[in-house]
C-alpha cells in the first residue's frame, strides 16, 4: 500500500507525472518483494517525530494542537501503522523513504510533554539529533512553516518541558498560528479553535507538511521549507 499527498478537488497529475508515480510504485513493490529486502532493513536509521498538543476531543481543533494535527497528517499520507498506547502517549510506526519514523503524540497534556518524549528516546536509545518536534508558533504568520535547530522555548510550555528533560538541542518544525496583536488575547487565541474560514488553509498546510516530509526525513530542512512554500503558493 502506498499513500500519496491529498490532492485538491479537481486537480489531476499531468500524464507524465502520473506515469512516473506508477513506475515508482511498481519499483517499490518489486523491492519489497525481493528476498534481499530484509538485509536492507538494518541500514535504515530511526527518528522520533513528536507532535505537541493536548489530549481529548475538546482540544482537537485548538491552534495549540497544530503539532498533533501535523503528525496525524503525516501518518495518514504515508500509511503508518495504527496507533499504539506507549510512552505516556500514542505511537505510530512507519517509513518515509529509507528512514524508519516513530510518530508520538504525548497524552500527558502540554506542560508534561517532556516526560513522554524522554521515555521514548531512552527506550529506543536515540539521541537528541534523532528528535524532531512539531509545535504551534505564535511568532510566525498563520500557516507559515519554518524549521529550526535548537533554540529557546518562547514561552511554549511543551517545548519548555522537553527542554527541562532533555535540553534544547533538538529540531523543531514551527507551525505558524499568528499573533492576535495584544498579549491579553494570546491565551484565548492559542487555546481557541481554528475558525471555519481558516479550515481550507489549515488542510492545505497539513497536506503540504505531509507531502514534503521526505525532505525532513532526509535531513534537508531547507528543501523541505522551500518546497512546502511553493506547494502552498499554488
Amino acid at each position: 500500500h502506498e499513500a500519496g499527498p491529498p490532492m485538491r478537488p479537481g486537480f489531476r497529475l499531468p500524464k507524465s507525472q502520473a506515469v512516473a508515480k506508477n513506475q515508482a510504485f511498481a519499483g517499490n513493490q518489486a523491492f519489497v518483494s525481493n528476498p534481499a529486502f530484509a538485509r536492507h532493513q538494518e541500514f535504515v536509521t530511526m527518528q522520533l517525530w513528536v507532535g505537541l498538543g493536548n489530549p481529548g476531543p475538546q482540544y482537537a481543533l485548538h491552534r495549540h494542537n497544530a503539532g498533533f494535527m501535523a503528525v496525524d497528517a503525516i501518518a495518514e499520507v504515508h500509511g503508518f501503522a495504527a496507533e499504539q498506547k506507549k510512552f505516556q502517549g500514542w505511537l505510530r510506526e512507519g517509513r518515509i523513504g529509507r528512514e524508519k519514523i516513530l510518530l508520538l503524540k504525548p497524552a500527558t497534556f502540554m506542560n508534561e510533554s517532556g516526560r513522554a518524549v524522554a521515555e521514548a528516546l531512552r527506550f529506543y536509545k536515540l539521541d537528541l539529533a534523532d528528535l524532531t518536534v512539531f509545535h504551534d508558533e505564535l511568532d510566525l504568520p498563520a500557516f507559515k512553516v519554518k524549521v529550526k535547530q535548537g533554540g529557546g522555548t518562547a514561552g511554549h510550555n511543551g517545548l519548555r518541558s522537553i527542554d527541562r528533560h532533555l535540553g534544547p538541542d533538538f529540531r523543531r518544525v514551527r507551525i505558524g498560528i499568528g499573533h492576535p496583536g495584544h498579549k491579553d488575547r494570546v491565551t484565548g487565541h492559542v487555546l481557541g479553535n481554528y475558525a471555519k474560514a481558516e479550515m481550507d488553509s489549515l488542510a492545505a498546510m497539513l497536506g503540504a507538511i505531509a507531502a514534503e516530509a521526505d525532505w525532513l526525513a532526509k535531513g534537508d530542512d531547507a528543501r523541505f521549507m522551500s518546497d512546502l512554500a511553493l506547494r502552498l503558493q499554488d
